[in-house]
């Protein structure tokens, strides 16, 4: 019997039409007939206290009031605390008198009361004044100072071993030496009252010979590990009462 030429014909006709419809037993496809697999469910978050779920950022206690002008401090020029003698300043501070009498130093090693810095850490255009000191045992005090209500106000005050400070455009970040070894990193930011902890972080190095050479710190053996905290310093602990 001679095969109809129409079947061929139909039988490609057929095809395309499944593969149209993604038939047509294309790899990956399903074939006809074959049941589509049921849809996983993914799991949904469930808060395990729901009371905290819409305010995860709420303050624990009352917030403190705001940190008081110096008494008996120096009296504000046109430019502000950059035209104010940063020792009157000091002379002021409860806290950071105690370090007065020193020598200024320049380098670290000895102690001493540090150069004072000028940034604009209030976002104000105006500069505040920041000042640190030194002291034998290996702590360093640092405390800035800022003109509120044309007040002179320490808006921080912090202390630490090792003390290091870096200006992150209006923000501070302090880095100081913890007692366990490892080097912590405060991040403090001006919230219209006084410097506040935005971010925390702890960095603890592997041990091994290789990592007490800087250059070979970058080693895996010698990755840090870090752990960050938000708004939950432990040390050094910012003040401004």
């Amino acid at each position: 019997m001679t095969p109809s030429p129409r079947r061929p014909l139909l039988a490609a006709l057929l095809c395309a039409c499944a593969l149209a419809a993604g038939g047509c037993g294309a790899p990956g496809g399903l074939g006809a007939g074959t049941p589509a697999p049921p849809v996983s469910i993914q799991p949904r978050p469930e808060p395990l206290w729901p009371a905290w779920t819409n305010a995860p950022g709420e303050p624990v206690g009352r917030r403190e009031p705001a940190p008081m002008p110096l008494q008996r401090a120096p009296a504000l020029g046109a430019d502000g605390l950059v035209g104010v003698d940063p020792t009157a300043v000091v002379r002021a501070d409860p806290r950071m008198r105690p370090y007065l009498g020193r020598d200024e130093i320049r380098t670290p090693g000895r102690a001493g009361i540090r150069p004072p810095v000028y940034r604009d850490l209030t976002g104000d255009g105006r500069q505040e004044l920041i000042v640190a000191a030194d002291t034998a045992t290996g702590r360093s005090a640092l405390s800035v100072y800022a003109v509120v209500h044309g007040k002179i106000v320490s808006i921080l005050f912090t202390m630490g071993r090792q003390m290091a400070a870096e200006a992150v455009g209006t923000d501070l970040l302090v880095r100081i030496a913890a007692d366990d070894g490892s080097e912590q990193a405060v991040r403090y930011h001006w919230d219209g009252d006084r410097m506040t902890v935005v971010n925390d972080e702890r960095s603890f190095r592997k041990s091994g010979t290789d990592c007490a050479d800087p250059e070979e710190r970058t080693t895996p053996g010698c990755a840090a590990e870090r752990s960050q905290h938000a708004k939950d310093p432990e040390e050094p602990k910012g003040s401004s009462r």
